[in-house]
């Protein structure tokens, strides 16, 4: 019987483990791997006290202090069902099932599909959902990004330093993202952008070797051996039946990281706080385990 449970170990994981180290509570952290969606990005410009550091580098530097405090991590495993009965939450997993008086959902979010055909075909086969860990496959030749928010901006000027050309497919009328970002995109001349498009298929043989986009009501083909997914994320909560969600799947949380369960607690991009930021998931994960704390020190089991 452990004091807390956190699931996830992305910036708001390990931030609530570091803080629960330093609590001296009874915990596990269980998770599918180290650092969550920030080891998937690129170059990090906002993150406090860092002027540069790139996603997979903060992501060393966080596992770096979680190992500091000898954290029991059991790594590789899937959450399938997280539930409260009688005081007591019990986490069930691919591989074992555990108990904690408290527990903090910190499970982060999952890249959305396209849904056209050939996308499950050619999944590591020429398309991929992260830049940073397969962009290099992909040197010197034609890659296209899927989206146009700032995850597709992100891939796209990880991409244009490494492949011949990058198309940018966006389905809306114009980029969303960082205006930065969007400046660096447009003035680059190995990136085409082409707003108001759909992809409808991905095409190939053993390996991706184009794209359909559908643009200003025609059809046409772009000769790409490289896809790269990023048209947002969704909540990693569907093993947390019983916690209240919005419509988009995020678990509401109040300013205390509070579920609509006592003793549940939940941080980062798996809630519903409504930006999505490194800095912000740490934070949180830092306010869910103080007030899984107050909770233990409130309670009688």
């Amino acid at each position: 019987m452990h004091d807390l449970i956190i699931i996830g170990a992305g910036p708001a994981g390990i931030t609530a483990g570091i803080y629960a180290a330093r609590k001296k509570m009874d915990f596990l952290v269980i998770t599918r791997d180290i650092g969550g969606q920030a080891a998937w990005s690129g170059d990090i410009e906002n993150y406090t006290g860092y002027q540069f550091i790139t996603g997979p580098e903060l992501v060393t530097k966080f596992e770096e202090h979680m190992r500091k405090y000898s954290i029991s991590v059991k790594e590789n495993e899937a959450a399938i069902e997280a539930k409260k009965s009688n005081d007591i939450v019990s986490v069930t997993t691919d591989k074992g099932k555990y108990e904690a008086k408290t527990l903090i959902i910190a499970s982060g979010k999952k890249s959305k599909e396209l849904n056209v055909p050939g996308e499950k075909e050619f999944k590591n086969r020429g398309l991929t959902y992260c830049a940073t860990c397969d962009g290099p496959i992909f040197a010197g030749k034609d890659v296209a990004v899927i989206g146009g928010g700032n995850s597709a901006l992100d891939a796209a000027l990880q991409l244009m330093n490494i492949a011949k050309r990058v198309y940018i497919i966006n389905i809306t009328p114009s980029l969303a993202g960082d205006a930065i970002m969007r400046q660096k995109a447009e003035e680059d001349k190995s990136v085409t952008i082409l707003n108001n498009s759909q992809v409808t298929a991905i095409l190939g043989d053993k390996m991706v070797s184009g794209i359909k986009v559908k643009r200003e009501g025609k059809e046409e083909t772009l000769s790409v051996q490289g896809v790269f997914v990023e048209i947002g994320l969704m909540p990693n909560s569907e093993f947390a039946k019983d916690v209240e969600k919005n419509k988009f799947q995020e678990i509401k949380v109040n300013t205390r990281n509070e579920t609509s369960i006592p003793g549940i607690f939940a941080a980062g991009d798996v809630t519903d706080v409504p930006e999505k930021q490194i800095i912000i998931a740490a934070g949180e994960g830092a306010k869910a385990c103080l007030s899984a704390f107050r909770y233990l020190a409130q309670h009688k089991f």
